[in-house]
């Protein structure tokens, strides 16, 4: 038997010993990618406050170097928050650096595409300019001392994992207590004018512009049980109330349905509107065709007071067929303001509904007049555009403007899409590519 367990012992060392270098091989390949994210970060943060700065030094009227410096400044910001993403910090609060970034990134964007020569940048976005410039300052100063404790000290990310792991332990290490200061330093920054670029882009859907009173919790359960009817006969209901210090209270309703699953709904405090309705029953087959669907989907959405929408959007899938709709004014439809229907395939009951965007859009009583036949401004187009449909329509623009367009629909290069063109400029606004699901919309 010696030699057998010899040969054990044998392998059995070198199996442990093959382990631990693969294991030394993922933790060296792991660090290894900590820390190019890590020096990436402090490039492009130092790049980007260089970049805000030589923004601000040229002439108010050189709209074109100004573009190009916001898109660039969009650019390195967007690199940053990868960079951030990548490195072990998830356990880590870094929630206002987070959302310094992100509002930099947008601000940046959406001003570097509207026109500059119709609106230039105003004097309180150029003074907010000079003071994210300042607090970028700052924030490199930060990061400049972790990264040369880094190299100094030769730290590891590795360690950071384990320190940030270790529950209630104290979270002393340097690259820890270095990114906290960094984040504290992002959170001071304060509240400025953002312009209306940033304004746009950081819309927050807010009860305080929905129309009604507030509504009890039994007034809620009452809407919900005439919405459900049949769905909730003799089921048991509670109601609970979301949200109560923060700009959306909502109450979420659940029923319990004739399947046994729980029905939820989920509705505003301020004028009891429905933002949320699933039914998550099992659908096993499908029996119905997409037009038996489709009507089942409009009737459901007429009969709880929804009125004038059109389908716009079709996908299928686990037996249910997923109906977007837009509401229309004037044979002109109004994309910002949709709902969403989800139909079972086997019987045709309507088992979801999606209506937050109907509830938050902003309610327009007239889509306007197009500038632009639509033989005009089919001349903006790709000659090789077959154009198969054509239709008004609202959609929001890179400002989140409402925008007039005319909506064609073709093929080119073997693919369907979608292009909206300006119905006052002619210019395209958004194109988009349409699914093979939806083409029996465009039947």
């Amino acid at each position: 038997m010696f030699p057998i367990a010899a040969l054990l012992f044998v392998g059995a060392i070198v199996w442990g010993y093959q382990e631990h270098q693969e294991k030394n091989s993922i933790l060296i390949k792991a660090e290894n990618q900590y820390q190019r994210a890590f020096h990436d970060l402090s490039h492009h943060m130092g790049r980007l406050h260089d970049q805000l700065g030589e923004t601000l030094a040229v002439s108010s009227a050189s709209h074109g170097m100004q573009r190009k410096g916001l898109v660039n400044v969009w650019r390195l910001t967007s690199q940053a928050q990868n960079e951030i993403n990548q490195l072990p910090l998830a356990m880590l609060p870094f929630n206002k650096a987070e959302q310094f970034l992100s509002r930099i990134s947008n601000f940046a964007y959406r001003t570097a595409v509207r026109d500059l020569t119709k609106q230039p940048l105003t004097p309180a976005e150029v003074k907010m300019m000079k003071s994210l410039y300042q607090a970028s300052d700052t924030v490199n100063q930060e990061l400049s001392k972790v990264q040369d404790a880094v190299l100094k000290d030769r730290l590891r990310w590795m360690d950071v994992e384990v320190a940030m792991a270790s529950e209630g332990g104290p979270h002393d290490n340097t690259i820890i207590d270095g990114f906290k200061a960094m984040d504290k330093q992002m959170g001071a920054y304060p509240e400025s004018d953002w312009g209306p670029s940033a304004m746009s882009s950081d819309r927050k859907m807010s009860s305080a512009g929905l129309e009604g009173k507030q509504m009890s919790a039994e007034e809620i359960k009452s809407k919900a049980l005439a919405f459900l009817g049949a769905q909730a006969r003799g089921g048991e209901v509670s109601v609970s109330e979301d949200g109560s210090k923060t700009d959306m209270p909502a109450y979420t309703v659940s029923v319990k349905g004739k399947s046994g699953s729980p029905i939820q709904l989920d509705y505003t405090r301020k004028g009891g509107h429905l933002l949320w309705f699933m039914n998550p029953r099992d659908v096993k087959s499908s029996k119905i065709n997409f037009d038996t669907a489709r009507n089942k989907g409009s009737q459901f959405l007429v009969r709880h007071g929804y009125k004038s929408m059109t389908p716009i959007a079709y996908d299928e899938y686990d037996h249910v067929a997923v109906f977007t709709y837009a509401h229309t004014i004037d044979g002109v439809k109004i994309y910002p303001d949709k709902v969403t229907v989800r139909v079972a395939l086997d019987n045709g009951e309507v088992v979801g509904l999606q209506a937050r965007d109907h509830v938050f859009a902003k309610k327009l009583l007239t889509p306007g007049k197009p500038k632009l036949t639509k033989e005009q401004a089919q001349k903006g187009l790709n000659p090789d555009f077959r154009v198969e449909n054509h239709s008004l329509s609202v959609i929001e623009n890179d400002m989140r403007e409402p925008t007039l367009c005319h909506e064609f629909v073709g093929k080119v290069n073997d693919h369907r899409y979608r292009i909206y063109l300006n119905a006052e400029t002619g210019l395209e606004e958004s194109i988009e590519q349409i699914a093979d699901a939806e083409k029996s919309l465009y039947r």
